[in-house]
């Protein structure tokens, strides 16, 4: 198998890695769930990753399309790189088991769809605040917040690019 065929092996819409998801848990596998818009990526993503993926056995990555970046009001040249490309450069990722996109402003209806058992975020965020919450503790899953690493940010990036 060609490495580009494992890269694009790796991306999923979200009703074909559905039943992936339900065969996983069946043999009592761990399904993992992050997402955001990872558009230049630096250390801080790649720890933050590797992390998520230690707390569970199945890595899914919900990545915001261009679209909803766009409406995340980052700023007017946001993303700089596109959805494919961030894809690609995430599925290359050995901690990244799954990149799935979504359109939507949040990633609610992509966790209700499939249902992780663990749910992943920075500690910029309370973990009863995370979008999903009510999902996946209703189900009794854990949401968990990862200490983000200092003085790395895509943003911070970009500014340092400008100088």
């Amino acid at each position: 198998m060609s490495f580009h065929h494992e890269l694009t092996a790796k991306q999923f819409t979200k009703e074909n890695l559905k039943p992936l998801l339900e065969n996983l848990t069946h043999q009592g596998k761990k399904i993992v769930f992050t997402n955001g818009c990872f558009d230049i990526l630096h250390r801080g993503h790649v720890e933050y990753l590797c992390q998520a993926r230690d707390l569970g056995d199945y890595l899914v990555l919900g990545l915001n399309t261009d679209a909803s970046v766009k409406r995340l009001g980052k700023s007017p040249e946001r993303p700089i790189n596109a959805e494919d490309t961030r894809a690609l450069i995430l599925a290359g990722l050995e901690c990244i088991d799954a990149v799935v996109l979504f359109n939507e402003d949040t990633p609610l209806e992509l966790i209700t769809f499939l249902q992780p058992d663990i749910l992943v975020k920075g500690n910029d965020y309370k973990a009863e605040e995370i979008v999903g919450y009510d999902i996946v503790t209703a189900k009794g899953g854990k949401v968990i917040t990862i200490n983000l690493v200092e003085g790395f940010s895509t943003t911070s990036l970009i500014d340092k690019m400008k100088k």
